[in-house]
Formats: structure tokens, C-alpha cells, sequence
């Protein structure tokens, strides 16, 4: 009855310790100042939206490529980084489960044991004292630190927030991870492009070098002419060689962000010749909608929270603990003189009798009074980081911002700056045309062929560049807007194959589901 009643007062008094608020601060999502639409954003050319919704959840379909939808949906599986990304949520979700054991008693522990012992007959206080004699027990040892001001609550706060953390970084790897592919498709469209477009202008190139050497061979023009043409021509072939060698590292580098050797990047991917090019409209939604959407803003976020959390940790650690202590089991010895068997003795078989029961339970409490300032300046310590990841978040933002500004300024201009050189293109090549039939004419010296055809090569390979570039601000727009994570919610953070290995390996419950 006694047993009863003490188990009974040892239970009241765990919940009435548990009920006690957790020290530390709450948790506050910072505030900071956003604009109510973004200052480049040009109403005609980006019509804004109070929410971004599905707009640009898989917004690389806007390119109307297949390869490139292909492309990234092979890397979402294939790729090595985003899987480690993956596994780090594992590593969180097991660490939170860690953390959470706290909450429960610390120390629990099974044990058995057999000791002989011989003490020296020669000793004080031996008199009638069995000195030789063998030790037996059995028994179930715990120790419960009482979670009376909330240290162990903060830090499941701290693990739940790095959890989140861990899921924001993993979001912000597929959203990296899917411009990145679509930034080297692009490259390697425009690398394509430039070549295809160097070989042209050295057929055109290798044309006006034959008619200068007919015209040097019949006396009309000087050898000056045709070593003009040859140096055009050398100097416009040399391209090829060059932008070849481009095109294989991009290539490579492709293959590595699907998870592929280089040089196993299937060919059927990249057969085009065009770079693709999408819509001049695009939606932003308005500034506000970053702080949900970019993933590295949320990372910010619960990165702040979780050290929030340890401040409560350390401020704990101010207060006295309480700790619950409880040991039960069964005692016997073989020996020739105890209590219950007297003289006769007992031995191993009476380790399961009743008179062989032990039992020691109690609270106790433990107070770190004297630490010379050491408590509280580690409580300085947790405060000052954190202030340290509010700031950060905040620049978080602003960089988040600076960067969907820089994006649409270079959506747009590039547009422009495009047009304008189509148009330059579409003169030179007719000035080519021109200068070429003035010269077989005699009419103009090669001179003027020589710069027509060389301002043509120029103002084709900037015009590529800059098709090209309006595509990758578009990714970068859509980038720095934090596109692409959603449709993590329809796959797994790893493949089903890494998942059969862990699971073989080791018994993780229901982690991985």
C-alpha cells in the first residue's frame, strides 16, 4: 500500500511539474518591409497577380521544349545532390525523434549481475561477517529529469524548426537545380547556334576569298585583297574549334546535374539546333508572395526558429532540476549467514523470492548556484546568434527582392536589346549581299566586303547571345522567384531504390514514408 501510495505522489507530481511554461522567448516570425509591386515591372509586358498559384510551378513548359522538360524531370530523379538533400531530411526527422525521447525518463536500464567477493578476515568489524560469498542481482534502474521549465519542449521546438530547415534547403536545391538545367540547355542551344551560324558565314566567307583570287589571278586587284579574305576566313573558322570546345563542357556539365558520366548525356535530348525562346509576358505576382515561396527564405525563417528555441535551452539551465530516481529488482548472495536465511544461509535460488525484492525511488534536486557568470553568458551566447539569424533573414529578403529586380530589369531590356539587334542583323546580311555584288562590279574595293562580312559575323553572334540571354533571364526570373519546388509534394525526397537500401540496412519505422 505504501508502494501505491508513493507511486501515486511520484505521478502527481510529474504533472504538475510538466504543466509549467517553458522559459525562453516565443517564437516571432520577423518582420520586414516589401514594396507593394515590384519597381521594374511594367504593366504592358508583366501583368501582376495578388498570388503567383501554379504559374510557375513546372515553368520550364513556358519554353515549349520537350527535350528540356525531359531533361529536367531525369534530373529531379538523377541527380546526387538533391538526393544528399534528401537524406539530410532523414538525418533531421531521426534527430527530432531523438530529441523527443527526452520528454520521457533519460536513463532506463535493464541490468544483471554476478560478483564474488572476499574481503580480508583481518579487517575491522569481520567478527561473525561472511567475508567470502558470491553476489547475485537482478534488476530495472531509471533516472527522469523533470522537464519543470521547459528545457527539453524547447529543444523539440529546435528540432521541429531544423526539420523544417532541412526541407526548405531541399526545396531550394530543386529549385536551383531545375535552373541550372535549364540555363545549360540554353547554353548548349546557343553554342549550337553560334557554330552553326560560324560555318555559314565561313561559306559566304570562302566564296569572296575564291573571287578575289580569280581577280588577283586576272590583274585587278592586288594580293592585298586575298590575304584580306584569308584572314577573315582563318579568323572566323577559328570560332568553330572554340565554341566546340564550350559546347562540350556544357554538355558535361549537364550530364553531371542528371546524375550521368560525361559524355553519357543522350543524344536524342539535344538534337535541336534552336534555342528556345517563350512568351514576352510573364507572371511575378507581387513581392509579399517571395516570403512564401522562396525557399531560402523559409530555410532563414526556421533556421531563426530553431535557435530561438535554444534559448529556452540555455535559460533553463538557470533553474534548478528536478530528476526522479527509481530502482527495482531482486538481491540474493551465497552466503552462509543473511536475514532471511540465517544461519543456514542463501544462494542463487532464492534470487526470485520475495524476500530477495529491492526497491529505491525518490525525487531529488540539483542547483548549478555557483557558476561564476557562466549560465547566463551562455544565454548571451544563444541570444546573440540569434539576433544574428533574424538579421540574416531579413537580408535574406532583401537580396531575394534585389535579385526578382535585377531578373525582370533583364527580362525586359534583353527583349529590346534583341530586337534591335534582328534588325541590325537583317541590314548586315543585306549589306553583304551589296558590297559583294559592287565588288565582282568593281565598283567598290574589297574593303567594303571585308567589313560588311565581318560586322555580319559580329552581329550574328551577338544576336544569338542575346536571344539566348532573354531566355536565361526568364530563368533567372523565375528562379529568384523561388519557382519549381512544388512538385516535390507529388515525389519522394529519394528514389524508392535508396529507400529499399536504407531500409535493409537498418530498421527506420515509418521515417521514410
Amino acid at each position: 500500500m505504501k508502494l501505491l501510495n508513493t507511486a501515486v505522489c511520484l505521478l502527481g507530481m510529474c504533472i504538475i511539474l510538466g504543466g509549467c511554461a517553458a522559459v525562453g522567448p516565443n517564437f516571432k516570425k520577423p518582420e520586414v518591409n516589401l514594396s507593394e509591386r515590384w519597381q521594374e515591372a511594367d504593366t504592358s509586358k508583366l501583368p501582376e497577380r495578388i498570388t503567383c498559384r501554379e504559374d510557375i510551378t513546372d515553368w520550364w513548359t513556358v519554353f515549349n521544349d520537350p527535350a528540356l522538360n525531359s531533361l529536367v524531370e531525369k534530373a529531379l530523379n538523377q541527380n546526387l545532390t538533391l538526393q544528399v538533400a534528401g537524406l539530410r531530411i532523414f538525418e533531421a526527422r531521426a534527430e527530432l525523434g531523438f530529441t523527443t525521447g527526452s520528454l520521457y525518463p533519460q536513463q532506463q536500464r535493464l541490468q544483471a549481475g554476478a560478483s564474488r567477493v572476499r574481503s580480508s578476515k583481518n579487517a575491522a568489524n569481520t567478527m561473525q561477517v561472511d567475508t567470502d560469498y558470491v553476489d547475485y542481482d537482478v534488476g530495472f534502474d531509471a533516472a527522469w529529469e523533470l522537464d519543470f521549465w521547459g528545457r527539453y519542449r524547447r529543444a523539440i521546438e529546435a528540432a521541429d524548426a531544423g526539420l523544417q530547415a532541412s526541407i526548405a534547403d531541399y526545396d531550394n536545391a530543386m529549385v536551383t537545380l531545375v535552373a541550372e538545367v535549364a540555363r545549360t540547355y540554353v547554353l548548349i542551344r546557343t553554342l549550337e547556334t553560334r557554330i552553326t551560324l560560324a560555318r555559314e558565314n565561313t561559306e559566304i566567307q570562302q566564296r569572296s576569298l575564291e573571287i578575289a583570287r580569280r581577280k588577283f589571278k586576272g590583274g585587278i586587284v592586288t594580293e592585298l585583297d586575298v590575304q584580306q579574305a584569308m584572314a577573315l576566313l582563318k579568323n572566323t573558322q577559328a570560332l568553330v574549334p572554340r565554341l566546340g570546345k564550350n559546347l562540350q563542357e556544357a554538355k558535361h556539365a549537364l550530364s553531371v546535374l542528371l546524375g550521368l558520366l560525361p559524355g553519357e548525356l543522350p543524344e536524342s535530348l539535344v538534337d535541336s539546333r534552336k534555342v528556345p525562346m517563350a512568351s514576352p509576358q510573364v507572371d511575378v505576382g507581387v513581392p509579399a508572395e517571395l516570403l512564401r515561396r522562396r525557399p531560402d527564405i523559409r530555410r532563414a525563417e526556421m533556421l531563426a526558429a530553431a535557435q530561438c528555441g535554444l534559448i529556452g535551452v540555455a535559460r533553463a539551465d538557470l533553474y534548478p532540476h528536478f530528476t526522479l530516481i527509481g530502482s527495482i529488482g531482486l538481491r540474493a548472495s551465497k552466503a552462509s549467514f543473511t536475514k532471511a536465511g540465517g544461519i543456514d544461509g542463501s544462494n542463487f535460488n532464492d534470487l526470485f523470492s520475495s524476500d530477495s525484492f529491492q526497491l529505491f525511488a525518490g525525487p531529488s534536486i540539483r542547483w548549478d548556484i555557483f557558476n561564476y557568470g557562466r549560465l547566463k553568458n551562455r544565454v548571451r551566447v544563444q541570444d546573440a546568434r540569434f539576433e544574428q539569424l533574424i538579421v540574416q533573414y531579413q537580408n535574406t529578403v532583401l537580396n531575394a527582392a534585389r535579385e526578382v529586380e535585377n531578373a525582370i530589369a533583364g527580362f525586359l531590356k534583353s527583349q529590346d536589346e534583341n530586337t534591335f539587334l534582328k534588325s541590325s542583323v537583317q541590314a548586315s546580311r543585306r549589306a553583304v549581299d551589296i558590297s559583294l555584288l559592287q565588288y565582282r562590279e568593281g565598283l567598290v574595293d574589297y574593303q567594303r566586303v571585308l567589313s560588311a562580312q565581318s560586322f555580319l559575323t559580329q552581329q550574328q553572334d551577338q544576336q544569338t547571345s542575346a536571344s539566348s540571354l532573354v531566355a536565361l533571364n526568364l530563368i533567372s526570373l523565375y528562379k529568384a522567384l523561388g519557382g519549381g519546388w512544388d512538385i516535390r509534394q507529388e515525389k519522394g525526397f529519394v528514389s524508392k531504390k535508396i529507400k529499399k537500401k536504407m531500409r535493409q540496412r537498418t530498421d527506420w519505422g515509418n521515417l521514410l514514408d
